[in-house]
């Protein structure tokens, strides 16, 4: 790399806007959108979708509500030209959408689109050529004259061949490739001598499309090159002004939201950004940012994952797992503050009487997109307290006291420090039941217990245990349950217990739910041990509770 840059690059120049007015405006509604998958996102794979996986995604984009659907560059190949005949003579495109093909300004190239077109009840028609200077210069050595009149000849054949063809509804679209590095005045200068011989109106419908085709910019400057020209076009109202961002810049999302805030009425893309070296600007993460601004998008993403499971198989290309939305992590925390931030929105949701979606680190809630919130928190080294305490929690109902979360994230700590890798859910789950007693055969094991009271109100506990493997009496004595159990653990075992915090709630909402009791033991000075237990009798809980508690002291 340069020390200096500036030797071998420059700054593009802003646009002179001084009254420029979209970072004051609001996105409120959805623009309409084209899906470029099966063409400029085909053409961009390594290798190209066959005939049975470009239906598959055809099928799919129509599911996810596309209503405009490039499908094909038919002059290309044969494989593009067989796909749009078989979707016209197998009648497989719904009265409410429209097919898109692209073509470039060559009359041979243009005769073959629209023999690919022949009966198409719908279509839309995309002419274009690149206008900027260093595509004039140097790739077709053109001035701007040719340029401007390769563009009107294209133009005009188009008309002439849909007005033969006049049993379709045409729609004429009109690209000047390479607009966000075209000088504006230039193309605006074309797109006014297209826009002349095509004559749009209500029932000559046309869209002009102003691409980044290649990213030279900054967000701002492509909006302000937009506004500039949808106030400088004579026939504004006449036509849909559409946009088709490229993301070299990594910013194809901002230049496509910054150019609808500038007079947009439409946006080409890609699912997931598929296309042409850093790809297209994507379109589930354009409308899921609509939708999480309160704005329906008009597109379905319910079943986000069936949907990346989809483009994977037919684009053979994988979504990261921190693609926006649509990533295996993006709903993912590992971090113990942002676990505990969530475990508290999640709880504060419950019970909030507001509509509104409110829970920190989550802009979207994960079901809307059909995802559970397994996934939401995920335990490794650095998590705290928070997060295995919220996987019980969803997962099996348990609502662990503050001083056994802590407990518990200490074990988890050493666990997962002891092999570097994340703990799934069921190994929470085990490690939980291991360290407080929820097994088959605990140390102590609660067989069954008696309880009296005599006239100085002291209640007399006697328990039959299998301790060991072995089953024995134990008594004692005290002013309640818990109390008198704790007396014949101590004259039994010779152990040094005080009973700390108890608490215990129902699993479930259900008269017979069972109840869960969690317990926590002082033992030497220090030595604090908890016990869990599980049953349907919330007394013989919290007796198992106890033992497994004086277990682990037992135990130390």
């Amino acid at each position: 790399m340069l020390n200096d840059p500036s030797q071998k690059y420059r700054p593009f120049p802003q646009v002179n806007l001084p009254d420029r007015q979209w970072p004051g405006n609001v996105l409120s509604a959805a623009p309409q959108w084209c899906s470029s998958d099966l063409r400029d996102g085909n053409q961009a794979l390594a290798e190209p979708m066959d005939n049975a996986r470009k239906r598959q995604f055809f099928d799919l984009l129509i599911k996810c509500g596309f209503k405009q659907i490039e499908v094909a560059f038919p002059s290309a190949s044969q494989t593009d030209f067989d796909f749009v005949r078989g979707l016209i003579e197998d009648k497989l495109i719904p009265d409410d959408v429209v097919i898109q093909v692209l073509t470039p300004s060559r009359p041979d190239l243009i005769a073959r689109t629209f023999e690919a077109l022949k009966d198409v009840p719908r279509a839309i028609v995309h002419l274009y050529n690149a206008t900027a200077p260093v595509f004039r210069e140097v790739v077709f050595n053109q001035d701007q004259a040719a340029t401007r009149e390769l563009a009107v000849r294209g133009a005009q054949q188009i008309r002439q061949l849909c007005e033969q063809y006049s049993q379709t509804d045409w729609t004429f679209e009109y690209s000047p490739e390479t607009f966000c590095f075209t000088e504006l005045e230039f193309a605006l200068e074309v797109c006014e001598a297209v826009a002349d011989v095509w004559e749009p109106g209500a029932q000559r419908p046309m869209i002009i499309n102003l691409p980044a085709t290649v990213e030279v910019s900054t967000p701002n400057i492509y909006a302000d090159q937009i506004e500039w020209f949808c106030r400088h076009f004579s026939r504004r109202q006449q036509v849909s002004i559409s946009v088709h961002p490229h993301n070299d810049r990594g910013t194809g999302v901002a230049c496509a939201e910054l150019a609808m805030l500038a007079g947009a009425d439409r946006v080409e893309g890609c699912l997931f950004g598929n296309g042409e070296r850093t790809g297209n600007v994507d379109i589930v993460t354009l409308a899921l940012n609509l939708y999480t601004q309160g704005v329906a998008p008009g597109l379905d993403f319910s079943n986000l994952q069936a949907i990346v499971e989809a483009v994977e198989e037919c684009n053979q290309l994988p979504v990261h797992p921190r693609h926006p939305y649509a990533g295996e992590l993006v709903f993912t925390a590992f971090s113990g503050s942002h676990q505990d931030a969530i475990k508290k929105g999640f709880a504060a949701q419950k019970t909030s009487e507001s509509p509104y979606w409110r829970v920190p680190y989550l802009p979207l809630d994960p079901a809307d997109v059909g995802c559970s919130y397994e996934a939401v928190i995920r335990v490794n080294s650095q998590s705290g307290k928070s997060g295995a305490a919220w996987l019980l929690e969803q997962n099996h109902g348990l609502k662990l006291p503050r001083g056994l979360q802590i407990d518990f994230s200490k074990a988890v700590q050493r666990e997962t420090d002891a092999h570097g890798k994340e703990m799934s859910t069921s190994d929470i789950w085990r490690l939980f039941r291991q360290r407080y007693g929820l097994t088959e055969q605990p140390v102590i094991k609660l067989l069954g217990y008696d309880i009296r009271s005599d006239e100085q109100n002291v209640c007399h506990f006697s328990a039959r245990i299998r301790y060991r493997n072995e089953e024995q009496h134990i008594s004692g004595s005290g002013n309640g349950l818990l109390s008198g159990a704790a007396d014949a653990l101590r004259r039994s075992f010779d152990v040094q217990l005080e009973i700390g915090d108890y608490h215990e709630h129902t699993l479930g909402h259900q008269s017979h739910s069972r109840a869960v009791a969690y317990l926590s033991c002082q033992g030497r000075p220090g030595e604090t041990c908890y016990g869990v237990g599980i049953d349907s009798d919330v007394s013989s809980a919290s007796l198992q509770a106890l033992f497994n508690a004086a277990s682990a002291i037992m135990a130390d």
